[in-house]
Parts: C-alpha cells; structure tokens; sequence
C-alpha cells in the first residue's frame, strides 16, 4: 500500500516559502527607499531608462 502524502507539511513549506518571498520583496523596497531609487536600479537593470529617450517618447505621444 502506498504511503499517503504528507499534505500538512507541502502546505507549510509553500506558505514559509511566500512569507521568505514576502519579506525580500519588503527588503528591496526598503533599500530602493533609502538609496533613492536609482543606485539599486543601476546595479539590477530594473527600471532603467535609457537618457534622452524620455522626451522623445513624450513628443510621440501626443
């Protein structure tokens, strides 16, 4: 007879798992507040705009 999964456990794991996701995700937040959003941008590539094409876009979309 196969054994019975153990459903309690999976469930924990993946709940520990998203509060760890939870909690780096405050963490980020937290330095990007500190640094002023744009050092932790320049080190991740996130969010990064190339200088110049700003005003271009603008012109565009109107």
């Amino acid at each position: 007879m196969a054994r019975r999964a153990n459903y309690g456990f999976e469930k924990r794991q993946k709940e520990m798992d998203k509060q760890k996701k939870k909690e780096e995700k405050a963490e980020k937040k937290r330095l990007r507040k500190e640094a002023g959003g744009s050092d932790l941008d320049e080190l991740t590539g996130e969010g990064a705009v190339p200088e110049g094409d700003d005003e271009d876009d603008a012109d565009s979309a109107e």
